[in-house]
């Protein structure tokens, strides 16, 4: 079974292994009625073999539909709240003094010197400091006022390159009350992305940190002509004289201000209508330039309604840690689906999240600790990179503990596979994990790329909490599917949300078919309300993504290639751009050798490469350096990190690894990375390499090794 595999290896003397899983038998045997009864458990197994969604006729490729909107898709969270402006006064007169949006204060910052010489910024935060419901309200209504005062018209493009925070937040809800189009940009673009995107959009106004402003923005200013405004959401930048002749650079608080003493008594302000644009949002997309994404109130709306339905008991007890980038549509869409139902939302970084994060100072606590939240998104880099910390940790663990840790892990993930939880477990062993994270999450949410199954167990396990995987794009404002929470199935993305419905159309030159037995397979199509208006001034890509079918539904055509189960769940199982075909005729998926080898912990990244000029695939991995090390330490090899990297016998001996890794997945044999270039550098967004969401740029990665690909195909492998 797929549980027997991903279990831990222990090395415990088979009569002592016989007589703990006697004990452990006791204990089950003995706790097993009263648990069964009074946990709910019974109702929790039902409720995970149902069927999820069926398809609205016989037809081969007819759409799939949650149970829950077989009749009729969802599109509306509260009755006549069909703008953005609508929900967020809806929310305001219902949670008023409830609290919404916290920041943590900064106490101290100072310099520490590594060994290496680098200079590291480190902080010392203190508590969350609250707005409520109607201070927040206060803050967008003045803010909208004052970009009125600025000369901001409805119907404008207005944009936004910011961090993760409050600012971004009321920002957004005041361009929402206005009519104003919010132009969203990743804060790690690359500069000529950025231009791209505020000379295709024409704005005059954009909304940065004195940060953003002194570092990304600075240089580029003078490649954006239109511009006359900008304003900075943390006060007055200390040098600022260098800006073009024209720019005028205000801050927040005194835009509010002149909101603040507008008369706007005589003036009806321009109220959005469903079909208006919310947001054009700039996807960091894994090819070419980045799209402007063109999406209405009424897409946003639809896609946080079928979002909501699937996180039980969602309200004002609940506290959302909000890090991941505001222009990614996962982040946006989790944090208005807590903004419109009660919910507190505190602001971090991934640099402050842990007590280990990079910027915590050594001694003092990270935004978890302290926020303890109930809700947490996560993309699955992050929580590989979880993982992958945690079993290192356990590796150094003493016989007894590692032990100890690894029956407990088996033993729950055996009664995870049948619908039962481990309270024993849960509060004696992985309560200390489970404090990593704050100690209290109830649901953790992962969207953006696939999760591996042996993650997501892991999280399940040692997190105590489901894992709602997610799939979605910002063409369909970040709805399509999630988990349902009692589904502990793995490597599944679950059945369609509310909002939408899902069919799977042929595509014959990958081989997979809407008729195939015993799962329909063929490229995954969203169609309903949050299925966006297309790309921003690109009438083209538009036509080629999206159709119209006859009875006038809307759909996206997402280039993923799926699988629907018995129970109406979906799994991706490939992605068109990924297939390669070899030279022999044999196609390769990328992204399936790719999840096959990502979770080796030698492995902390890697990018699989076929050419169809050539019969074998090549690859680039970024290895993990304690693991890297003590190989190259066993194997005799001395030498700096680099020299480890760039050596032919490390190559070598990492390819054996992968090879036998690549075997026990699976893997056919011309799937097997061949030659690999082992990367001393890791992949993050500021190297172009990698999307803001750890997706990676196949063609960036293609230019930054063209020497190594020219090497590795340089010679025939026998």
């Amino acid at each position: 079974s797929q549980a027997a595999k991903m279990k831990l290896k222990h090395n415990i003397n088979p009569v002592l292994l016989q007589f703990i899983n006697f004990i452990v038998l006791v204990y089950s045997l003995v706790t097993y009625i009263p648990y069964y009864i009074l946990s709910g458990s019974k109702q929790a197994i039902a409720k995970a073999k149902q069927v999820k969604a069926r398809p609205v006729n016989n037809k081969p490729g007819g759409a799939y539909r949650s149970v829950n909107s077989l009749h009729c898709l969802a599109s509306v969270l509260y009755p006549g709240c069909d703008t953005l402006d609508k929900v967020f006064k809806y929310a305001k007169t219902k949670y008023k003094d409830k609290k919404l949006l916290g920041t943590r204060e900064i106490l101290k910052e100072e310099d520490e010197i590594q060994p290496s010489g680098k200079v590291f910024k480190k902080v010392i935060l203190g508590k969350y400091t609250w707005l409520s419901y109607e201070d927040v309200y206060i803050k967008a209504v003045n803010f909208g006022n004052g970009l009125a005062v600025l000369g901001q018209q409805p119907k404008t493009n207005i944009a936004i390159f910011c961090e993760t925070r409050a600012e971004w937040m009321i920002a957004a809800q005041a361009c929402f009350m206005c009519n104003y189009q919010l132009v969203t940009l990743y804060a790690t673009l690359g500069g000529p992305a950025i231009v791209h995107g505020l000379n295709e959009t024409e704005v005059t106004t954009i909304i940065t940190s004195k940060e953003l402003m002194q570092t990304k923005l600075k240089e580029i200013v003078s490649q954006v002509p239109l511009l006359q405004h900008i304003i900075t959401v943390d006060g007055k930048p200390t040098m600022w004289s260098e800006f073009p002749k024209g720019v005028i650079v205000h801050t927040m608080a005194s835009v509010q201000a002149m909101g603040a003493k507008a008369d706007t008594g005589n003036k009806q302000p321009s109220r959005p209508v469903p079909s208006d644009i919310a947001v054009i949002m700039y996807t960091s997309g894994s090819t070419g330039i980045p799209k402007g994404v063109m999406i209405s109130h009424c897409n946003i709306i639809a896609g946080i309604t079928g979002m909501a339905e699937r996180i039980p008991n969602l309200g004002e007890k609940d506290i959302y840690i909000g890090y991941l980038p505001l222009a990614h549509v996962l982040e946006l869409s989790a944090e208005l689906v807590c903004l419109s139902h009660g919910c507190r939302i505190g602001y971090s970084s991934p640099q402050t999240l842990a007590d280990q994060s990079s910027k915590i100072k050594k001694g003092s606590k990270g935004d978890v600790t302290t926020l303890k939240p109930t809700l947490m998104a996560a993309v699955p880099e992050i929580m590989d990179r979880i993982y992958k910390n945690v079993m290192n940790k356990v590796n150094e663990m003493t016989s007894f503990q590692r032990n100890l840790f690894i029956l407990a892990y088996n033993y729950k993930m055996e009664q995870i596979s049948k619908g039962y939880t481990t309270p024993l477990c849960d509060s004696l062993i992985f309560r200390k994990v489970r404090m990593l994270l704050g100690g209290k999450i109830r649901i953790l949410l992962c969207g953006g790329a696939p999760l591996s199954a042996a993650t997501q167990r892991f999280m399940n396990i040692c997190f105590c909490c489901p894992v709602g995987q997610g799939y979605g794009l910002t063409e369909s404002a970040g709805a399509g599917t999630i988990t349902e929470v009692w589904d502990y199935t793995t490597g599944r993305v679950g059945a369609p949300l509310v909002c939408c419905e899902i069919k799977l159309m042929n595509w014959e030159e990958g081989g997979y078919y809407n008729t195939d037995k015993p799962y329909p397979r063929g490229e995954i199509l969203i169609g309903g309300q949050n299925v966006t208006v297309g790309y921003y001034k690109n009438e083209a890509r538009t036509r080629k993504d999206f159709t119209v079918d006859e009875n006038g539904q809307r759909w996206l055509h997402t280039g993923d290639i799926g699988e629907f189960h018995h129970d109406g769940c979906l799994k991706i199982i490939d992605r068109k751009k990924d297939l390669v075909k070899l030279q022999a005729g044999e196609y390769v998926s990328l992204g399936k050798v790719e999840a096959a080898l990502k979770n080796l912990p030698l492995v902390d990244n890697i990018c699989a490469y076929a050419s169809s000029f050539h019969s074998y695939v090549i690859g680039f991995v970024v290895p993990n350096q304690k693991e890297l090390a003590e190989l190259a330490r066993k194997k005799g090899f001395k030498g700096t990190w680099e020299e480890i990297c760039n050596s032919p016998e490390m190559e070598k001996e990492v390819l054996k690894v992968l090879a036998d890794a690549a075997m026990a997945a699976n893997l056919e044999k011309f799937e097997i990375p061949v030659k690999i270039r082992l990367s001393p550098d890791p992949w993050t967004p500021e190297t172009g390499l990698v999307t803001d969401a750890f997706k990676l740029k196949r063609k960036e990665l293609t230019a930054f090794y063209q020497m190594d690909i020219d090497r590795m195909y340089g010679k025939n492998v026998k």
